[in-house]
């Protein structure tokens, strides 16, 4: 077997690629990655350096992974602050790092692939083993696998878990779940009655405001709606004096070559777009990004991030909408808390006390967050 880590996944084939990924998720098609790097939102620039995994058996594509060079935390979405500076106040390089994630989107997946007839676990042992060492000969100071897989078993987090030396932080996101609903009031009738109100009176007053909503693809999306949403995308970004590391060009290019995985919900008053909202989808589940507005409409942001997007997968027979990191105010909504895993494996660790406790008190408040936010659940029979 030959491993190799390229600088551009153009060195990869596609098709070889794309083969290996499970469930059509988008953020792990080689188009997606690809924009990513052509369009310049994953570079030198944003401190993100390309270093993908392609393992091969007699020049077949066997297994990959998506890897970065990392040289600061930014788009991670797993805070990792303080060991930097920990590191640093003992004279310790932190940067660079890698990882393994999607960047800029805290979405679950994938982060071993590995062709179904392979033995998954003798594959994934085979790479952290010999990646590891090229990490430790790069004096790269960790490996980062973030938000592995850990719906479908057996799973890249399950067996992340299970290695010795690798450290588990934990975080609580929201996802809905698809119990075989067949339209969107089949799921407010699951719901307590004044939580149901709530959102149809959410629902109403967007309407009563006059705006209406388009839902596109990248079939029926113009380039002047990508324009409006890249807009509306930097506005956001902007105004949390934050880094808007996307664009237009790489919107309307993972359109074009993912046209179906594509939602883009547009809201329009009077004929002028005030607000947007972008999702990908897989073949089972949901995914929300983006979202920016113009006009602040009561309840806007809750009708194109959330029920838009519930009715859409309701009506694709999607399993499960993720709808982005954070916000105890998706709970209303209909969302139930999930734990997420992320795994760390450290080079040089001069804090293992310290880290160690630090993973610890991390879970114990995030298992916390957990409980409340499962007690809070707006269904009417909640177990």
């Amino acid at each position: 077997m030959e491993l190799h880590l390229v600088r551009q996944i153009a060195d990869i084939d596609r098709q070889a690629w794309n083969g290996l990924v499970i469930d059509n998720n988008p953020f792990l098609r080689h188009e997606f990655l690809l924009a990513l790097e052509e369009h310049q939102c994953v570079s030198d620039k944003f401190g993100w350096y390309a270093q993908h995994v392609a393992l091969y058996d007699q020049g077949r594509l066997i297994a990959a992974m998506p890897l970065y060079a990392k040289t600061n935390s930014y788009g991670e979405f797993v805070f990792d602050q303080a060991w930097s500076q920990a590191w640093q106040s003992v004279g310790l390089g932190y940067f660079p790092k890698w990882v393994s994630s999607i960047p800029y989107a805290p979405v679950t997946g994938q982060r071993f692939l590995i062709a179904p007839d392979q033995q998954a676990d003798q594959i994934r042992a085979f790479l952290v083993k010999h990646l590891q060492k090229i990490a430790t000969e790069q004096g790269v100071s960790g490996w980062h696998i973030l938000f592995a897989e850990h719906y479908a078993a057996p799973n890249d987090q399950a067996w992340l878990s299970s290695q010795p030396d690798w450290l588990i932080r934990h975080d609580c996101h929201f996802h809905w779940f698809n119990r075989g609903y067949q339209t969107f009031d089949d799921f407010l009738a699951q719901l307590k009655p004044k939580k149901r109100k709530n959102i149809k009176q959410e629902r109403r007053k967007v309407e009563q405001a006059g705006v209406g909503l388009r839902r596109l693809n990248g079939h029926t999306a113009s380039e002047q709606d990508w324009q409006d949403f890249a807009y509306l995308y930097e506005k956001t970004f902007a105004e949390k004096h934050s880094i808007a590391t996307l664009n237009q060009g790489f919107f309307q290019a993972v359109a074009q070559a993912l046209p179906d995985q594509v939602l883009l919900v547009m809201a329009e008053r009077d004929g002028k777009t005030i607000a947007g909202s972008l999702m990908f989808v897989s073949d089972s589940v949901l995914f929300g990004r983006h979202w920016g507005c113009m006009d602040d409409v009561n309840s806007l942001h809750f009708e194109a991030c959330y029920c838009q997007g519930i009715e859409f997968a309701i009506e694709k027979g999607l399993q499960r909408f993720e709808p982005g990191a954070g916000g105890e105010h998706k709970i209303a909504r209909g969302f139930e808390p999930v734990i997420t895993q992320s795994a760390h494996w450290l080079a040089q660790n001069p804090f293992p006390s310290g880290i160690a406790g630090f993973v610890a008190e991390e879970k114990a408040m995030i298992d916390d967050c957990f409980k409340q936010s499962w007690l809070q659940r707006p269904f009417k029979l909640n177990d």
